[in-house]
């Protein structure tokens, strides 16, 4: 897992700068909706949206479980990022979503997802297991570590709806997610200073199915699960997304959506000198608006 170039697009923000804006983005998309929509009680069946907006916020249950190998070859400690570490298991996340739809059975769709944590907290676990191997660095009790993990994700979705009806359409989606995982171990006392980090950027592809189901003029669901699993020479990882969300179209031009979000990824690494693991899992519920026409 070496150091590389961060290739994140440059038009998305980092999640500092989103958690303060979320409110805003959402605030405008609802000023802007309620300027456009059409009078009356006229709805737009979701089958026919050509443009989608959605934003709002997750709150993610995450689990996280590492382990970085020397580069000498020494095993590196198998841990838990919330257990060992002390990183938050649950955190407040804005979420946004665009999809444009080209005909009736193209569209591409662009998300973002991210899960970025940090603490600080005193080692003190039982003298039979021992001291962390991070990599190339040891923490040993007593350590004040502060510890930074991130996860984010930018995903390009194109889907071709092999079903479609006024009730039911389903779609054949094939994804690339730019995935971006770092992690980073501080010790800073006057006997002891450690900083080691770790990254990796990189492309990884997903397949997947999407559904829409229209229960009645004001009512509709969705869902939509993506997923693969890959082995490159000493490098295995899979990546799952997976989400289903119940709406309730409040104006022509608006809904209002509860529904539940779940990422799983996995990286194994048996590369000599950079062997290591990562494993992560959030879910939890979301809520968002929605602004199509």
């Amino acid at each position: 897992m070496e150091s590389t170039t961060k290739t994140i697009a440059a038009a998305i923000v980092r999640e500092n700068r989103m958690t303060r804006t979320a409110a805003a983005l959402i605030a405008l998309a609802l000023a802007t909706a309620a300027s456009t929509a059409r009078a009356g009680d006229d709805t737009i069946n979701p089958i026919d949206e050509r443009v989608r907006l959605s934003l709002g916020a997750a709150v993610y249950t995450a689990t996280t479980t590492l382990q970085l190998d020397g580069s000498a070859g020494t095993a590196g400690t198998y841990l838990s990022a919330e257990d060992d570490l002390g990183l938050q298991r649950t955190k407040f996340e804005p979420m946004f979503e665009i999809m444009l739809r080209a005909g009736k059975r193209h569209r591409v769709s662009f998300d973002y997802f991210s899960l970025n944590r940090d603490a600080t907290r005193v080692l003190a676990r039982s003298p039979a297991a021992g001291p962390i191997v991070f990599r190339d660095a040891t923490l040993q009790n007593g350590d004040p570590v502060q510890t930074d993990l991130e996860l984010r994700s930018f995903g390009i979705t194109y889907g071709y709806s092999f079903w479609r009806t006024d009730k039911l359409e389903l779609a054949g989606t094939f994804s690339v997610h730019e995935i971006d995982i770092s992690a980073r171990a501080r010790v800073q006392t006057q006997t002891r200073h450690i900083d080691q980090s770790e990254n990796l950027a990189g492309p990884f592809p997903t397949l997947g199915i999407d559904a829409t189901w229209v229960a009645s003029r004001r009512f509709y669901f969705e869902g939509r699960a993506q997923y693969m699993k890959l082995s490159v020479d000493h490098l295995q990882g899979a990546l799952g997304i997976y989400e289903l969300n119940a709406l309730y179209r409040y104006r022509p031009n608006v809904s209002f959506a509860l529904g539940y979000h779940e990422v799983r990824a996995n990286l194994n690494s048996r590369q000599a000198g950079n062997a290591g693991l990562f494993d992560f899992l959030a879910r939890g519920p979301q809520l968002f608006v929605r602004i199509a026409f």
